[in-house]
């Protein structure tokens, strides 16, 4: 099996269900998560998946505050925006769906309901194809998340309805560790992979004490990663998280260690198809060619990816 020459790695800095209280190094001002992904982009991230809090640090999906957000994170880095469209599991769908009103580069897009938990974070049928559309109508990348097996074939069935994402690049996050969702193991992982669409990548999130095994999973499975205070608070056992940083610097460590170092941004943008929103910048779509499903293939509960 031929492995792609870099790793895309993925910063998930704040997610929905963790309290600043508990965690103080979590990002949830503007200024914070400014600041944090400025720093994980030094440590070779490419892409940020942003949840968002209010002046009380409870979750939110304020339309104004998302495009505050976005805004920032593009005047200040140069990463791929991805907001969620998940928010936390008590979120409408008008306001899921209203995200997108926001322009980011990309949003998630999951794929299924999935126990989280005690909770159910609920995604139907008809929402799912409502938010699949309106990304393509938008020219927003979707970022499909998956959490279950079952999810994969959802997105065989979507994909064969209602056609490709916007920019023609099919790119999977497993979301592996939940309570309610898949283990965080190398086979659950290994089943996964070989359900992906054709020429799709993917990367995956290991949630809690699954993060490392998932991590060298997904790398030797010729897949990317996703990590963050999203999904992990502990760096090893009885040691709390310092920040995103060491997150993403021991992810990317691991990625050079497998031959395959961090990828640019600009190598990114072309292999999701991402339309270039920055302020003077040449519009441009375009995915790598030859990626196939075998060659580049390869949350903490309450947190709506």
């Amino acid at each position: 099996m031929s492995l792609p020459a870099h790793t895309l790695i993925t910063l998930a800095p704040t997610g929905a269900e963790t309290a600043k209280a508990d965690a103080p190094a979590l990002p949830v001002t503007l200024d914070e998560l400014v600041h944090a992904a400025r720093e994980c982009a030094e440590q070779g991230a490419s892409v940020v998946h942003v949840h968002i809090r209010d002046d009380a640090a409870e979750p939110t999906l304020d339309l104004g505050r998302l495009r505050d957000t976005v805004a920032a994170l593009r005047e200040s880095t140069d990463l791929v925006v991805q907001l969620s469209t998940g928010g936390a599991v008590t979120d409408p769908e008008s306001d899921r769906l209203r995200v997108l009103d926001a322009d980011p580069d990309a949003a998630s897009c999951t794929m299924g309901s999935v126990n989280f938990g005690p909770d159910v974070f609920l995604n139907r049928w008809e929402f799912v194809v409502e938010l699949h559309r309106r990304m393509q109508e938008r020219e927003i990348v979707p970022e499909y998340e998956i959490f279950d097996l079952g999810h994969l074939a959802a997105l065989h069935r979507l994909l064969d309805a209602y056609g490709p994402p916007y920019g023609g690049h099919v790119h999977c996050d497993l979301v592996m560790g939940v309570p309610g969702g898949m283990p965080g193991t190398v086979q659950a992982l290994t089943a996964a992979v070989q359900l992906l669409p054709t020429g799709a990548t993917f990367a995956a999130t290991g949630v809690g004490r699954t993060t490392l095994p998932v991590l060298f999973a997904a790398l030797s499975a010729g897949g990317h990663l996703r990590v963050g205070m999203e999904d992990t608070l502990t760096y090893a056992r009885g040691e709390p998280v310092r920040d995103n940083a060491q997150l993403v610097a021991r992810a990317a460590e691991a990625a050079r260690i497998a031959q395959r170092p961090p990828m640019p941004v600009a190598e990114a943008r072309t292999l999701l198809g991402v339309r270039d929103r920055r302020p003077g910048r040449t519009v441009t779509v375009g995915s790598l060619a030859g990626t196939t499903a075998g060659s580049a293939a390869g949350g903490a509960p309450g947190t709506a990816h």
